[in-house]
């Protein structure tokens, strides 16, 4: 007979999982950990953490889904909100920035996690539907600036993966040289730049 789970406990379990992980592969890095060193962190026996999660490869998808749901969320909230397309891509950098700033301390494992797409199709099929989820949206977002003449007509799918390569470039800079990144200034000075090339210019 199935084991029945109450909805509540079931995320939490699911979280507490997923933040022993989190920290264990921090510790020993992905390749090394293993699942009862996650066993042992989380405080949950093997059968609990088996239930919830098949493999490393599962938890890993798992942290890295509450890692990106939020930023999608925030920018398909920013395509329905008033303003220029300009001040909702300087505001979705700020929420960026803010929430890089928040997880400093996961991005190794993020990194790490790219890595692992070289070998693992399912993390890499993960990964993948995230940047185009989120790609489509910037796409969205640009063509209202280029249908509102506030934008000249770029690629506006060029224009979103440049985007999303600023982010993602910022990661890779802090985790290698963290001196030379200030996130605040760094981040919203290379959108305010990208927004400056494609912006129409006024007639003089």
């Amino acid at each position: 007979m199935a084991r029945k789970t109450d909805p509540d406990t079931s995320e939490i379990r699911k979280n507490q999982i997923l933040d022993a992980a989190t920290s264990v592969f921090a510790r020993f890095g992905f390749e090394h950990a293993r699942m009862d060193d996650i066993v042992q962190a989380s405080g949950l026996s093997k059968g609990t953490l088996y239930w919830y999660f098949k493999s490393k490869e599962e938890i890993i998808t798992g942290i890295l889904h509450r890692l990106f749901v939020t930023d999608i969320e925030q920018l398909r909230d920013l395509l329905a909100v008033e303003g220029t397309v300009s001040q909702r891509l300087l505001l979705l950098t700020r929420y960026r920035i803010t929430g890089l700033k928040h997880v400093v301390h996961l991005i190794p494992i993020l990194i790490e996690f790219y890595a692992v797409t070289v070998r693992e199709d399912r993390i890499r099929q993960f990964i993948s539907e995230y940047f185009r989820n989120f790609r489509g949206l910037l796409v969205d977002l640009i063509q209202q600036g280029i249908d509102a003449g506030e934008f000249r007509p770029v690629s506006a799918i060029e224009t979103a993966v440049t985007i999303s390569t600023i982010y993602e470039g910022l990661m890779v800079h802090w985790l290698i040289d963290p001196a030379v990144v200030d996130w605040d200034i760094i981040g919203e000075g290379a959108m305010q730049l990208l927004l400056e090339g494609i912006k129409v210019q006024p007639s003089r």
